[in-house]
């Protein structure tokens, strides 16, 4: 059959202005779809500035449509989702993204660690803890064991806290020496209510928390506590005045104890020195108190007078309400009829002077706490009353 080179001229031209406009319309749509999708990030990032997130995450959505292979959409798409409080569908939007075959390494370690927030804000603590352990060895590692060391306090599972916390001190993200203390104390607290045997577990753990952060006040304070219980009365002294020679901030904290103990072993006029060396330092209220009872225990005669003179010397350094009304309590007025009502309008006004406050949070509470219960931090706490901040 023979071909007729004719034809075969005229229709080579002719493919080539239809492939030419095949092309354009194919170019041409893909303009319209490039320009429909950048309109639609930018109404959404218009919508986010003005604080108009429904109608932001309404944009997104349109533009993840247009586009559903733009992962920076799909991320923020499930971070509006989160700050919204819809976690569920910023789950959904993050595991799309794990799904997909195409994504990169860095972008998947990305959307692990967005979906671990997913959980961690949804109060879906063993789910974050799942999502969090797989950004081992990625670059979020550091953060995901922040997170984790958050799960595990939450959850008090002290032993993997501590196990976190050490991970993190040995990679130089900070001195973790004091929390771990915190641990070992938190696990030791149970036990020293215990039997024979849980104490002697309690006492070894304490030991290591003063080993583990020598500086540290709440360890030794624990573990003058548990061998006051045993009875070892000198050593729970010189437990708690080890505290105090180091130059503690906690002394207030221990004052009336240290005297308790004091009496108890003979130890009054060492008590009585270390007491008095802290407060001349830091006028406190609580040493002003033990310093006053181990004055009464040792000189009955001018114990009255004695008083007297440090509760004046006090209040004309530091005012003070809380002292005026313990002054006051043991004072004779003009009319005495009169001071049992006095008093108690006194020590009903200083009740809410003597609390403790977080320093992180302001929270206030009537004891002591070495994590604060608003906010969950450590060593937030000082040991002065509110009088004295």
């Amino acid at each position: 059959m023979d071909i007729d080179v004719t034809w075969v001229l005229l229709g080579l031209p002719l493919a080539f202005v239809l492939g030419w406009l095949a092309s354009r319309v194919d170019l041409r749509q893909l303009r319209i779809e490039n320009r429909r999708s950048p309109k639609a990030y930018f109404k959404g990032l218009n919508y986010l500035l003005n604080e108009q997130q429904d109608l932001a995450i309404d944009a997104f959505i349109e533009a993840v449509q247009n586009d559903p292979d733009t992962s920076e959409l799909h991320f923020a798409l499930g971070n509006l989702f989160r700050r919204r409080g819809e976690y569920d569908r910023a789950v959904r939007v993050h595991e799309h993204l794990l799904s997909r075959g195409d994504l990169k390494q860095t972008e998947r370690d990305r959307a692990q660690h967005a979906l671990s927030l997913d959980y961690l804000k949804a109060g879906l603590l063993d789910r974050a803890e799942d999502a969090l352990s797989k950004l081992e060895g990625t670059r979020y590692e550091p953060q995901a064991r922040l997170a984790r060391l958050a799960v595990y306090e939450r959850t008090r599972d002290w032993p993997a806290a501590a196990r976190i916390a050490q991970q993190l001190q040995h990679t130089d993200q900070g001195d973790f020496s004091a929390r771990i203390a915190h641990y070992l104390c938190e696990q030791a607290a149970p036990l020293a209510l215990g039997d024979a045997a849980a104490k002697a577990k309690a006492k070894v753990l304490l030991e290591q928390a003063v080993s583990n952060a020598p500086d540290a006040s709440r360890a030794r304070i624990e573990l003058a506590a548990l061998l006051s219980q045993d009875g070892h009365i000198t050593e729970a002294y010189q437990c708690l005045s080890s505290v105090i020679e180091q130059g503690q901030a906690a002394t207030p904290l221990i004052a009336m104890r240290l005297q308790e103990l004091a009496l108890q072993c003979g130890q009054q006029a060492h008590a009585l020195q270390l007491l008095q060396a802290h407060y001349a330092q830091s006028h406190s209220i609580d040493v002003l108190q033990s310093i006053i009872a181990l004055g009464q225990a040792q000189s009955n005669a001018h114990a009255a007078v004695n008083a007297r003179q440090l509760y004046v010397q006090h209040l004309e350094k530091e005012p003070s309400l809380a002292i005026a009304a313990r002054w006051l309590s043991g004072e004779k007025l003009e009319h005495e009829e009169y001071h049992p009502h006095i008093q108690k309008a006194l020590d009903k006004a200083a009740v809410p002077l003597l609390r403790y406050r977080c320093a992180a949070c302001g929270f206030e509470a009537q004891r002591h706490f070495w994590q604060c219960p608003g906010c969950q931090a450590w060593d937030s706490y000082p040991a002065r009353r509110i009088e004295e901040l």
